[in-house]
């Protein structure tokens, strides 16, 4: 654990060059949600689209550091690969406390919402991601129905979630620097189940994929296992994808990756063939006497025609 915090630490002067050395693919338009200069999103139009999925990402940066623009080479990213982007800000501590940060993430996803449908856009397929910090305030988007239910946001347009790193549970073998950073993250008496995504989540059909390294540095890999563990007890869907490319610490896989090509970075491969995966699902339908029906609803029609075959072979069997 200890070589690998080192090798995290080691990692920022790199990851700092390569990201000021990022092409930029479109520009973004800046869109202000709110008064706090926090309080805005950044909108990616790809100069080719190839999906009409939008991902929805929420940055990291330990709830304290970052916003859209210091993130914009993974927008950038996500225009080349031909999907809309929206990247959101929040409010950071230590100077505004929990719950601040997820009630932005949510007014921010409404109102983004509301952009691009005055845009023209279709909103009806969404993917939400994040990374870090980030992948902790989208999973409680996602996944908590009393957050949900208390800033009105609408979820049924989510088709997947997609969480990269994220501090899902609030262990108690976390290391120092995850404590420090919660402890200014959350109020003395604030009780931190009601911000930690494993004690939030509740029963939902959003399919899950989360990304998670053995060899973080700063999360324990336990905290993924444990999240997706709940989500699949209560019915859900879920997949665990387990980084294996060389830089494997918490900010190459969480940020860096972004800077990369998915064919060089296996975690970037799955995060980018999750959303393809995604949008496969969505599109499974057949044609069925001149109307679409979907492969669920194809298999149910079968099974029904299968036990009326077999009832009519039982009653002609006996003589009826």
């Amino acid at each position: 654990m200890m070589n690998d915090y080192l090798r995290e630490s080691f990692s920022y002067f790199g990851l700092y060059l390569m990201m000021f050395r990022a092409k930029k693919e479109v520009t973004p338009k800046r869109v202000p949600f709110g008064t706090n200069k926090e309080q805005y999103f950044l909108y990616y139009e790809p100069k080719e689209r190839k999906s009409d999925q939008i991902i929805f990402w929420v940055h990291g940066g330990g709830w304290n550091a970052g916003n859209p623009q210091f993130f914009d080479f993974v927008g950038q990213s996500m225009a080349r690969m031909g999907y809309r982007a929206v990247l959101p800000g929040y409010r950071l501590s230590p100077k505004y406390r929990y719950p601040c940060q997820i009630e932005d993430v949510c007014n921010g996803y409404k109102a983004a919402m509301r952009y691009l449908k005055g845009q023209g856009v279709d909103t009806a397929k969404v993917i939400v991601s994040g990374s870090s910090a980030g992948a902790h305030l989208s999973s409680i988007l996602c996944f908590c129905k009393k957050v949900q239910e208390k800033y009105h946001v609408d979820v049924s347009n989510i088709k997947g979630y997609i969480g990269i790193g994220g501090p899902y549970s609030f262990r108690q073998d976390s290391g120092k620097t995850l404590k420090i950073l919660l402890d200014m993250l959350f109020r003395k008496d604030y009780d931190r189940r009601n911000g930690e995504p494993l004690s939030l989540a509740g029963k939902s059909s959003i399919p899950m994929l989360l990304i998670q390294s053995r060899h973080d540095g700063l999360i324990p890999y336990a905290c993924a296992e444990e999240f997706l563990r709940k989500i699949k007890e209560m019915g859900g869907r879920g997949e665990l994808y387990s980084v294996s490319d060389k830089k494997n610490t918490h900010s190459w896989y969480t940020a860096g990756m972004f800077l990369l090509n998915r064919e060089k970075y296996k975690a970037l491969d799955r995060f980018y063939s999750g959303i393809e995966q995604t949008e496969k699902e969505e599109c499974g339908t057949v044609a069925l006497e001149n109307g679409i029906i979907s492969r669920k609803a194809l298999r149910s029609r079968q099974q029904r025609l299968r036990r009326q075959k077999w009832q009519k072979r039982k009653r002609s069997y006996s003589g009826d």
